[in-house]
């Protein structure tokens, strides 16, 4: 396969058509090898396809697809030098895509697999020291590095976790999913300015959930 090939058809086909337009953005995803961050053999055939793809483990985690992840990215609008917080951190794509950017980022991950292949990943691509990825649990987030200027939390969830919005700076951005009962989600951008937080819609999307912020199972009598 034609990796580079595939990799110029993902940003002129996927990207550019749909109101991705940071260029900083477009060209990190020009440049960065979105089949290293999936595990050798048949997935990597399909590290530019437009959906989400599932990685193994027992997480449920998912290589995103680049169209979803790429306006994620762009609403959280990173500036270079920004501190960044990414959870779940799955293979470390997104690290690497805001690393690449100018941002110095975090990554957490409770899978220890997709940690090893992550830093193996990261190793191979420029930025990549800016970007470090924690094996930890992630629904608490990482408060030893807070405050962050960029939260993103790469997949759906139920409400955007308080303890999160507590690691946010002043004037920092939170990017992430919401569920909508019977309804695909909906990508928020979410703003702490003078301590308090506010959401506002960004576009409406499918993304894989993040099963650390589901909802527990309610008790049925």
């Amino acid at each position: 396969m034609d990796y580079a090939d595939a990799r110029k058809r993902m940003v002129d086909g996927q990207l550019r058509p749909n109101k991705v337009t940071d260029p900083r953005l477009l060209a990190a995803m020009g440049v960065i090898p979105r089949e290293r961050f999936l595990p050798e053999g048949p997935l990597r055939a399909r590290a530019y396809v437009d959906e989400d793809v599932r990685l193994p483990g027992p997480g449920g985690r998912a290589l995103t697809e680049p169209m979803v992840l790429a306006r994620l990215i762009q609403a959280a609008v990173l500036r270079r030098g920004d501190r960044a917080l990414l959870l779940p951190a799955g293979t470390g794509y997104a690290a690497a895509v805001m690393a690449h950017m100018g941002a110095r980022v975090i990554g957490l991950e409770s899978d220890e697999t997709l940690v090893r292949l992550a830093r193996a990943a990261l190793a191979e691509v420029a930025a990549a020291e800016e970007a470090r990825i924690l094996l930890a649990p992630i629904a608490q987030g990482h408060a030893a590095g807070a405050p962050y200027d960029v939260i993103l939390i790469e997949g759906e969830v139920a409400e955007v976790p308080h303890a999160l919005v507590e690691q946010l700076a002043e004037g920092g951005r939170l990017v992430t999913v919401l569920a909508r009962e019977g309804g695909i989600g909906r990508a928020v951008l979410g703003r702490r300015i003078g301590g308090a937080f506010s959401v506002t819609p960004v576009f409406d999307c499918a993304i894989t959930p993040v099963r650390e912020f589901s909802p527990a199972p309610a008790f049925v009598f």
